[in-house]
């Protein structure tokens, strides 16, 4: 378990160098492009939508004037009441059909359109995510990570769904309504529109401050996700050393914090509310006042004063609902902006410009040479420094030395997971930076001290990027000497694994890594510890498996039993990131140096290499 713990997220702020929405939205514009049909017709369907709701009230204002024998329209006057009457409900009826179905159309086409920009989004993010290099996962806990690519993504949907079509509706509606009242009386028109200018300013600083809380709440999730992403993961360690209760305290001072982070959206999303509200009853009452003083004066008639006390409601509809969209855009931006931060976060191992698809020379069959090769995870941490040698083909070099020295670093840099700062690395006398990156590592068979298995079924473990056929498959089985072990499988190779093959006993998932590699028939093989946590009879049925993949193929070995180091052609000793010794298992041990010394230690129990 890691003591290092998330900060408290009231020290975190947004980005200092934070880009403008306009550049977040344009990072959505090749989305949105993909469905411009879909949009352009729930754009379409703004203004009918937006006449529909201007209309009734106009509809409800002429019933009341025909119902009183003021002033209406001409062609109402022209009828009897109850005709005059049955023709307004039935306008009003029409016009909350067609309002219902031309909303339920948009509604359906915008969030149809949210999921599908999502799932791009989503799918193309996830992608990104696997292609950045190792040092950016070495400092991102899986859960922040996790955060952007679930509830920042699904943030998208809902800006999509009901923020930025909604925002534009609300303002086709505004319009229209507010120039409907300006052509029904100018002076109740220029006074409801008035009171909007105060409700305006205060909800522009309140989503300001709103955009700020939410991107720390944000925040805050992601570092919730992270502690139990974290506490899961290492729920064997909590449980051995009884860490419950330290891990629970930290965890509800996370929580506590998250909860903090919501109360601060939710307080400005509450104050927002509560100044619209006190806005619309102050406009209905200066309305109903200065109206009423029209209608006592003869100037307008009851009907149009009614007109606009429904206005004066629906005028501040729009208004509530771009406060609470443009809540729901800020958090979508705040999403975006969380989201274009992992977009624009380089690929440390990438082609060069030049790169052709050149493929290992088979007449040198896995020549590998480290020249002047210098590499520091941090730069105040050399972990190899000027390290030179040569594994010529088919030979089998094993890699010894202290814990920290550098033997894993050389397996990561040689399959390009890291890129070093200094020198160059060759396989079969071409820079391996010259090789596209699916063609090297195609070369490399890469077993593990810790095998991972996907979940699913054994085949689909073993084939992994090959493409194999099943009688093919079941060959390779045998050839391999699986059979043992499908045999004890319920369903063979059809069996289904769990998470992280945890139906399986490590002897066995070690097979099934060997397998995979040798399926693969790779000119290198690397052997990481591979042997490390078996026990000594599934060790030796490993160790005949692992000799057979050797024949005729280069190989780097990094071990710490001394079986699995004697076998090697040469051993190279490593410390402090640099090369101290070379030779065979005798060479050095007749040497009296380093090795010889490690060894002595080893026998006798003290140490592993």
């Amino acid at each position: 378990m890691s003591s290092q713990r998330p900060s408290p997220i009231d020290a975190e702020a947004p980005p200092r160098n934070r880009r403008s929405d306009r550049n977040l939205l344009q990072r959505l514009g090749p989305y949105l492009r993909r469905d411009s049909r879909r949009l352009s017709i729930a754009l379409l369907l703004l203004l009918p939508l937006a006449i529909a709701k201007a209309v009734q009230p106009m509809l409800v204002g002429q019933a009341v004037s025909v119902l009183r024998q003021e002033p209406s329209f001409p062609w109402l006057e022209a009828m009897a009441m109850t005709q005059a009457i049955q023709a307004l409900v039935g306008l009003l009826l029409v016009t909350v059909v067609v309002g219902l179905l031309l909303q339920g159309l948009q509604s359906f086409m915008l969030q149809s359109l949210g999921q599908r920009l999502t799932a791009r989004v989503r799918a193309d993010l996830f992608n990104h995510a696997l292609r950045l290099g190792l040092r950016f996962h070495d400092h991102t806990p899986v859960g922040r990570l996790l955060t952007r690519l679930t509830s920042d993504v699904e943030a998208l949907a809902e800006v999509f769904g009901s923020g930025a079509i909604g925002i534009l509706a609300d303002l086709v509606t505004l319009l229209v309504i507010g120039i409907t009242m300006l052509l029904i009386d100018w002076r109740l028109g220029l006074l409801l529109l008035g009171s909007q200018i105060p409700s305006i300013l205060v909800v522009i600083e309140m989503q300001r401050r709103y955009r700020i809380a939410n991107y720390r709440l944000r925040e805050a999730l992601s570092s919730l996700n992270g502690d139990l992403q974290e506490n899961l993961q290492g729920l064997e360690v909590v449980q051995l050393f009884r860490r419950a209760r330290r891990n629970s305290e930290q965890f509800r001072a996370t929580n506590r914090t998250y909860r903090q982070a919501v109360d601060r959206t939710i307080f400005f999303d509450a104050a927002i509310s509560a100044v619209l509200e006190s806005v619309a009853l102050v406009a209905v009452a200066l309305v109903l006042s200065l109206g009423g003083w029209f209608v006592t004066r003869g100037t307008i008639t009851l009907g149009v004063l009614i007109t606009f006390i429904i206005y004066a409601q629906r005028l501040f509809d729009p208004i509530r609902q771009l406060a609470e969209r443009f809540t729901v855009i800020q958090s979508g931006l705040t999403a975006v902006e969380r989201i274009d931060e992992l977009f624009l976060e380089p690929f440390d191992v990438v082609d060069r410009a030049t790169t052709t698809p050149l493929t290992p020379q088979r007449s040198r069959g896995g020549e590998v040479v480290f020249e002047r090769v210098s590499f520091s995870y941090r730069p105040d941490e050399p972990v190899l420094q000027e390290l030179s040698f040569h594994v010529a083909p088919g030979e089998t070099v094993a890699f010894v030395g202290p814990t920290g020295c550098g033997k894993s670093t050389v397996i990561r840099l040689l399959c390009r997971l890291y890129e070093p700062q200094q020198g160059r690395i060759l396989l079969d006398g071409v820079d391996i930076r010259d090789y596209p990156i699916p063609v090297l590592r195609r070369q490399l068979g890469v077993v593990l001290q810790d095998t991972f298995l996907f979940s699913g079924d054994v085949a689909s473990n073993l084939q992994l990027d090959e493409p194999l056929d099943r009688p093919t498959l079941e060959q390779f089985s045998h050839d391999l000497g699986l059979d043992d072990l499908l045999c004890r499988l319920p369903q063979g190779l059809d069996t289904e694994l769990r998470e992280r093959g945890g139906n399986l006993s490590s002897g066995e998932r070690q097979l099934l890594a060997v397998a995979a590699v040798a399926i693969r028939n790779p000119r290198v093989l690397v052997l990481d510890e591979a042997t490390a946590h078996l026990d000594p009879a599934t060790e030796a049925k490993l160790q005949r498996d692992l000799n057979a993949l050797l024949r005729q193929r280069t190989a780097i070995v990094i071990a710490h039993r001394l079986a699995t180091v004697e076998a090697s052609d040469r051993i190279l000793v490593l410390q402090l990131g640099r090369l101290v010794e070379a030779g065979t298992h005798r060479e050095l041990r007749a040497r009296g140096g380093l090795y010889a010394e490690l060894a002595e230690l080893q026998e006798k129990g003290l140490i592993r290499l």
